[in-house]
C-alpha cells in the first residue's frame, strides 16, 4: 500500500502488556513521548572562560493519555486504582504500554513501546453544569524507557 507522509488523518491503538496478557484501551490523545540527553557542566580549575559540558543519561518525560470517562471496572482503571490507592505498602505492578499510530486502513505506521510503566497521576476534567462537554479522564505514567519501531 502506498503511504503519503506525513500522515494527514490517523488514530492510534493502545495495548497494555502484563503477566495476564493484553488489555486494549482507547484514548483520544497521547502526549509526553519525548526523551532528552542530560547535560552536566564541569568547571576546569584556572579556566573562567567556559565550562565543559558533558552528556549524562537520557531523561524521559511522563506518558500522558486522555480519554472520555469510562466505567471503573476496566482493566486500566483497576490497575491505576490499585497502584495509586494502595500507598507504598504494596508493590506497584509495572506494565509495558504499546502505542501504535494507525493509518486510515487501521494498519500501524509506527509503534512505541514504554517499558516498566506505572501510574503516577489520575485526574478527571473539571465538572461544570453550564458547559456541554465530555468528562475527560487523564492518566499519567512514569516509565523506564521507550523504543520506537517504525514500519
Amino acid at each position: 500500500m502506498s503511504m503519503s507522509y506525513p500522515p494527514v488523518a490517523f488514530h492510534f491503538q493502545l495495548t497494555f502488556n502484563d503477566k495476564s496478557g493484553k488489555v486494549m484501551a482507547s484514548f483520544k490523545e497521547v502526549s509526553g513521548v519525548s526523551m532528552e540527553m542530560g547535560v552536566e557542566e564541569i568547571a576546569e580549575g584556572g579556566n573562567n572562560r567556559y565550562m565543559h559540558r558533558v552528556p549524562t543519561a537520557a531523561k524521559f518525560s511522563n506518558l500522558i493519555l486522555k480519554r472520555g470517562l469510562v466505567p471503573n471496572d476496566s482493566g486500566v482503571a483497576k490497575w491505576c486504582r490499585s497502584a495509586l490507592g494502595g500507598g507504598l505498602s504494596d508493590s506497584i505492578e509495572t506494565k509495558n504500554i504499546i502505542v501504535s499510530l494507525l493509518d486510515g486502513a487501521h494498519e500501524p505506521i509506527s509503534t512505541w513501546s514504554f517499558f516498566n510503566a506505572w501510574p503516577v497521576k489520575w485526574s478527571i476534567s473539571d465538572l461544570n453544569s453550564m458547559n456541554n462537554e465530555i468528562v475527560i479522564e487523564t492518566l499519567e505514567f512514569a516509565y523506564s524507557y521507550f523504543e520506537e519501531q517504525s514500519k
